[in-house]
């Protein structure tokens, strides 16, 4: 027997019906019909011209309109070859009337036809019809088809055009009328494809979401005991540490909806609209509570009130804020509607924003470490191929500071670079390769350097080399180059510890081997100073002030910190100008001894730099088993004794870490280089 096929049920084709298309057809059909004409149209001809044809007893019938002083003319058929030269072409109409003609209101027709049928036969007489148009269907047609034509026009262009510009739901894009709707889109769950196994390291972060997502679908398990639902969960952390990642794998892993909008789609040029977005998003999510409404970059609404000169009482950005703060925890409290919001700049947030109630959460999302950035290179390396001997480890060590973004950067310039090179697999060469692009840009090749201008530029990061070597603060070097990358001639990179904290002792030979740079070149350049090293001076500067006026590090001013956690927002400064006199000489007093300890340690050390300079001259890049081949093993750090300034022999004090004004920018930024060279 036989076997019986198993047929698969075949879809049965919805066939949609584009309206806009319909509109346009009806659209061109009224339009064709008034452009075109049965035949030939009547001709005009002037009343003595009628005369002479009703003379002739050519004139069949006339039908005159009374109120319109317009007579319609009939021509006997077989009269009509004489008048056939009136006509374009000489082509006769085929149905009457073939002429008409225009009188004024002192015309009298039942006159002027009795006049001229007086001297004719009966068969030649001319039959004349006096009517009086009513004009109904005209009167009509003027007034409804215009305003039918109108509305037609009216949906097809802002249906069409909403739906083009990203109205949304609300039907925003270019209708006027619903500029106050939410652009916000309730997003579907079967095209996120995001889930936390995707979200790799954000240990904390992670868990503290997953809480949430877990509350909405287990509420029992914390109401039992008497917990509430968290109102507000705010994400805050640097850009490209996956604060929208870790919203969209909410997205995917709830199974309640999520709405999603942009800080930015609340701010309009109209006034109120903001407001008016604001509660038609929370209108919509009160309908479907218990729900999630994600707010991406919200520092573009929630910034600070009354901080900002620019801003009024009547200012629209904070009439919007006003309405998010009531919407999120007012008089009418929105049960089972959560708010995720991201930004990475928390410090202009309002902080009515920012309560307990409104946003009872705020998650860092921090940098990755090592283990964390291990997981996310793998996350990325599962679509490339790589060669057998791939160092996953070495190359997370070789990333610190790295956020998930710069990861993928990396992951992709790898790829790149191994496909440039007519590679087949990538190897760590690529990738070492590309984390130099990603830091320091794309190689100059066509860069030409004078042998004078190449030899200062080797002397300057060799005296970067040596310090960062000898000195025990100091992050270990792992590579200098002198090839031109970016906007620098030449960079050292080093391998910053992964530290949050720094002593005094610490950011004093961080500034010992930001200036040995400039040292290194006035040793050998008999004294003359060159531009180079306008990017270490602007870092040892800031580090300098850091010191004296943020983290009382210096004796004179004492334990006094200036640093504004707002931003800096005020206008006056916290002190007096004494005060100011003091730190700008407590600073000058701090970079002269850095200065003076770096260039004797330098001088005692310079016939290794000097053999060094030599090296990197020939090779262009040497790497740290270089370095270690002259000096011996990296200096060690805590417990061994190190440069100090003479005036401050006091025990170490330990600087916490703050974001844009501290210390070296290998731990601010992420990025592994100690110095670049500036081209200025």
């Amino acid at each position: 027997m036989a076997k019986k096929q198993n047929k698969k049920p075949q879809k049965v084709k919805v066939v949609r019906i584009n309206f806009s298309w319909i509109y346009l057809l009806l659209i061109g059909g009224i339009i064709f019909m008034l452009l075109t004409s049965k035949g030939v149209p009547a001709q005009k001809i002037e009343w003595a011209q009628l005369e002479e044809m009703i003379q002739a007893g050519d004139v069949k019938e006339v039908q005159f309109v009374r109120n319109d002083f317009k007579g319609d003319v009939t021509v006997r058929p077989e009269k009509m070859n004489k008048y056939s030269d009136l006509f374009p072409g000489g082509k006769v109409p085929s149905s009457a009337p073939q002429f008409y003609f225009l009188t004024s209101s002192k015309f009298d027709p039942e006159l002027e036809f009795a006049r001229l049928n007086a001297f004719l036969d009966p068969q030649d007489r001319t039959k004349l019809v006096i009517t009086n148009d009513a004009k109904i269907w005209e009167n009509i047609l003027e007034w409804v088809f215009p305003l039918i034509l109108f509305i037609l026009l009216w949906v097809w262009m802002f249906r069409g055009m909403g739906k083009n510009m990203g109205g949304g739901p609300g039907g925003g894009g270019m209708n006027p009328f619903n500029a106050g709707k939410t652009t916000g889109k309730e997003v579907d769950k079967d095209k996120v494809n995001v889930t936390f196994k995707d979200v790799a390291g954000l240990y904390g972060a992670k868990e503290e979401v997953m809480e949430i997502v877990d509350f909405l679908k287990n509420p029992q398990k914390y109401t039992a005991l008497g917990g509430k639902i968290p109102k507000g969960a705010l994400l805050v952390g640097p850009p490209g540490t996956g604060k929208t990642l870790l919203a969209k794998a909410v997205a995917g892993e709830a199974n309640v909806p999520f709405f999603s909008m942009s800080g930015s789609d609340f701010v309009e040029m109209f006034v109120g609209v903001g407001a008016s977005r604001v509660r038609d998003l929370f209108a919509q999510a009160k309908e479907k509570a218990p729900c999630i409404v994600f707010i991406d970059e919200i520092d573009a609404v929630g910034r600070a009130r009354g901080k900002n000169a620019g801003w009024s009482s009547n200012d629209e950005r904070e009439n919007t804020l006003n309405q998010l703060l009531t919407e999120m925890d007012g008089f009418g409290t929105n049960s089972g509607v959560i708010v995720l919001a991201a930004t990475n700049r928390a410090d202009i947030l309002d902080k009515a924003l920012m309560r307990a109630g409104r946003f009872d959460r705020q998650i860092n999302v921090t940098l990755p470490d090592l283990n964390e950035r291990k997981e996310i290179f793998q996350v990325h390396l599962g679509k490339l191929k790589l060669s057998k001997d791939f160092d996953l480890e070495g190359i997370a060590k070789h990333t610190p500071g790295f956020s998930g973004a710069d990861i993928a950067n990396v992951c992709n310039e790898a790829a790149l670079t191994a496909a440039r090179r007519g590679k087949k697999a990538i190897d760590n060469q690529d990738f070492l390769d590309a984390v130099d692009r990603v830091v320091g840009g794309i190689e100059r090749k066509k860069t030409l350097m004078s042998p004078e201008e190449k030899r200062l530029t080797a002397f300057h990061e060799a005296g970067h080399a040596v310090a960062g070597w000898l000195l025990p603060g100091c992050d270990p070097v792992l590579k200098v180059s002198i090839i031109p990358r970016g906007q620098a001639l030449g960079i050292t990179w080093s391998l910053p510890d992964e530290r949050v904290m720094w002593s005094r002792t610490q950011m004093f030979d961080e500034m010992c081997c930001l200036v040995a740079g400039r040292i290194a070149e006035e040793i050998v350049n008999d004294g003359v100073p060159c531009t180079g090293a306008l990017n270490d001076f602007e870092r040892m500067t800031k580090m300098a002030y850091a010191m004296v006026s943020y983290y009382g590090m210096s004796e004179k001013v004492g334990n006094l910190s200036f640093y504004d956690a707002q931003g800096g927002y005020e206008f006056t400064k916290p002190y007096s100008e004494k005060t100011a006199e003091l730190i700008d000489s407590e600073v000058r007093a701090l970079v002269d001894d850095v200065t003076s300890r770096t260039r004797t340690l330098l001088t005692e050390n310079w016939e290794g730099l000097e053999k060094l300079a030599n090296i990197l001259i020939d090779k262009e890049i040497i790497m740290s088993k270089d370095i270690e081949a002259i000096f011996g093993p990296k200096a060690g750090k805590h417990g061994e004794e190190r440069l100090l300034p003479e005036n401050q022999e006091q025990p170490e004090a330990s600087a916490e870490a703050e974001p844009a004004a501290d210390a070296p920018e290998s731990a601010e930024t992420g990025f592994v280089s100690t110095n670049t060279t500036d081209n200025e």
